[in-house]
């Protein structure tokens, strides 16, 4: 058997996919040249896909889905090969992902957008498409980037399901997406969210100016273990991070920006205003 090496899931697309593959592997209690047998692939081709130093291909991946029995399932190979090939995912989102799916808690921050996880289909098509007029992705990767969020928003509806925690930049709801209908049918998605048993939504006013704690997007989760995860981005570059002296100043920073946000009450009437309702 292979001499194990250290994997980053972190530091790329390609390592998170091939951290995923050793963990599926190791979760069945087969040895590398085990999975070479049930894929057709050499032990040698499995070990440098895990740790990162063959990329994936749709052969490969199809090959793994059939030994693992994730054929045509939300877990597939191919769909993450087919999401690093269109490269509609950042460095670090992907391993994100996998954390998300499964946190006890996440609380997320975002400015001048509305959060993933809290977007209405046509909102987020609209921001797909904008990105395809800009030349920044294909009509196809635009499709994958809205499916893939659809089943990311998917995977928090459990039977047990997470505490989600959103707190929003007042620019998140007063910026315009994809007209006044899709606008109107996002902030309407809004104020269910918070009537949710599970959800908590408080929105940061303009008036905080520059005493907002945060200034990008930050997500936060609390794992199972009740360890704390943070992920930062950037407009080319994502970063996931578990190391404890960079996470707690996030913490502590998110805790601040909760104190300075309006009420959840507060927060759905200015939706409401925004609206132009008096529900």
């Amino acid at each position: 058997m292979s001499n194990v090496r250290e994997l980053n899931p972190e530091a790329s697309p390609q390592a998170a996919f091939g951290a995923r593959l050793r963990k599926s592997r190791e979760e069945r209690g087969w040895r590398q040249d085990e999975l070479a047998e049930r894929t057709g692939y050499s032990d040698k081709h499995i070990s440098a896909t895990e740790t990162g130093r063959r990329p994936p291909t749709l052969r490969f991946s199809r090959a793994l889905d059939a030994a693992f029995g994730f054929t045509g399932t939300a877990e597939s190979f191919e769909r993450t090969w087919g999401e690093i090939r269109t490269g509609i995912l950042l460095e670090g989102f992907p391993e994100y992902l996998g954390q998300e799916a499964h946190a006890a808690e996440v609380r997320l921050f975002e400015v001048g957008l509305i959060p993933g996880p809290l977007q209405t289909r046509e909102y987020a098509q609209a921001l797909a498409d904008s990105a395809v007029k800009r030349g920044l992705i294909t009509p196809d990767q635009a499709d994958e980037r809205v499916s893939l969020l659809m089943k990311r928003q998917a995977k928090l509806v459990r039977p047990q399901p997470p505490l989600v925690i959103a707190v929003l930049d007042e620019s998140c709801v007063r910026r315009p997406v994809g007209g006044s209908a899709v606008m109107d049918a996002q902030l309407a998605s809004l104020t269910e969210f918070a009537e949710q048993p599970h959800t908590m939504l408080q929105i940061v006013p303009y008036a905080v100016g520059e005493y907002r704690p945060l200034d990008r997007l930050v997500n936060l989760l609390t794992l199972q273990d009740r360890s704390v995860v943070s992920y930062v981005e950037s407009e080319t570059q994502g970063n996931l991070d578990r190391t404890l002296a960079s996470v707690l100043p996030l913490v502590k920073a998110y805790h601040q920006l909760q104190a300075v946000s309006l009420s959840q009450t507060a927060s759905v009437d200015m939706i409401h205003q925004l609206r132009g309702t008096d529900d």
